[in-house]
């Protein structure tokens, strides 16, 4: 673990244990109330929500696959094992482990690092704006069409809803305008971040010619349509997979009853929670959390709310470690090993760029 990345568990950990004294003599938890909600719940309803979270990783084998289908084919499953081992080092070591996915890819087709890594710039932003149009458009209906009473705060969601589909709208003018004149775009952003300081600047600079790489993969509008489709699909499973899991739990009607606009919350928070993804202790807080929004939004029980979270976080997130495994075993792949090497890697390239750009 990097010393960030402790300095940053610790706070989190302090955290934790202030709002557990906090919520000591204020609410209370009956740990053979939470024992039954698990207990009770419908496993079936789990393992159909599990199958959309697989079903989601082969969307982004496909996804990756055309991508980078203008520098080189490949079978478009063919790079399952790299997203399942990539997200399973991602779930145990923590966000240092996100360049796992872009350098397995490099290994397994042998093109250049940068290549990859433009890849993942461009599925994140995928990534976001699909979740961000979900989100938002599923708010929006709602707080016009729908009964007063369906959202909680429903002002303040409607603004929220705008300010969702306004940044979606600015990140894809400002994918047009690196797509189109990526590098006078990064020669501007390096000089205005430069006149802070010249280290940030040509940081930035590297970042948006990087992005402008990885826009490459996307040469027509069909290239962008079929991404979106893809993505938009996949975040779709996803929010299934949340409905099914909340209403597995029978024994409290607020999750067994839960609609799609309130799951829609639940999957926002548990996903601005799941950015900071630390090792282990990144478990605990994401449950905290998605339990806390549960509890405050729906009224829900603090035992269901708590199973259910913890049961979230194990079908979208700690579901695939024995799969990613058994991969990585059969790969001859060691996750911590891989981890390094891929940052390394990442941190090599940077100052490469860097140096490049300088001269």
């Amino acid at each position: 673990m990097s010393k960030k990345q402790l300095i940053l568990g610790l706070v989190v950990l302090l955290a934790l244990a202030a709002l557990l004294l906090w919520g000591r003599d204020r609410i209370h938890f009956d740990f053979h109330v939470f024992s039954a909600q698990l207990a009770l719940a419908d496993w079936r309803k789990i393992g159909i929500a599990v199958g959309c979270i697989y079903l989601g990783y082969m969307f982004r084998s496909v996804r990756w696959a055309l991508l980078m289908r203008h520098n080189k084919k490949v079978p478009l499953f063919s790079l399952l094992g790299t997203q399942v081992i990539g997200f399973t080092a991602v779930a145990l070591i923590g966000r240092v482990a996100d360049p796992v996915r872009p350098y397995l890819v490099t290994k397994r087709t042998g093109l250049p690092l940068s290549t990859q890594l433009a890849v993942y710039i461009v599925e994140r932003l995928f990534d976001f704006g699909s979740m961000a149009i979900i989100i938002s458009s599923v708010i929006l209906c709602t707080v016009w069409f729908g009964q007063p009473g369906a959202l909680p705060h429903p002002e303040e969601l409607k603004k929220a809803g705008y300010g969702g589909l306004a940044i979606t709208l600015l990140a894809g003018l400002f994918l047009i305008a690196v797509r189109l004149a990526g590098g006078m775009v990064a020669s501007f952003l390096e000089g205005a971040f430069g006149l802070i300081s010249k280290k940030l600047g040509h940081a930035v600079g590297n970042k948006i010619r990087a992005f402008r790489t990885g826009l490459d993969t996307m040469r027509s509008f069909a290239d962008f349509a079929i991404a979106s489709t893809l993505s938009i699909t996949m975040w779709m499973l996803i929010t299934l997979a949340y409905l099914e899991t909340m209403w597995a739990f029978t024994a409290s009607p607020q999750l067994a009853g839960m609609t799609v606009p309130r799951c829609i919350l639940i999957l926002a928070v548990s996903g601005t929670a799941s950015v900071f993804q630390l090792p282990i202790l990144g478990w605990f807080s994401q449950i905290g959390f998605v339990a806390a929004a549960m509890a405050s939004f729906y009224g829900a029980a603090p035992e269901a709310s708590t199973a259910c979270a913890a049961t979230l976080l194990f079908v979208t997130f700690i579901s695939i470690i024995p799969v990613g495994l058994v991969w990585a075993r059969f790969e001859h792949v060691s996750l911590r090993k891989i981890t390094e090497e891929s940052g390394h890697a990442e941190g090599a390239l940077a100052v490469e760029e860097s140096a490049d750009t300088v001269a």
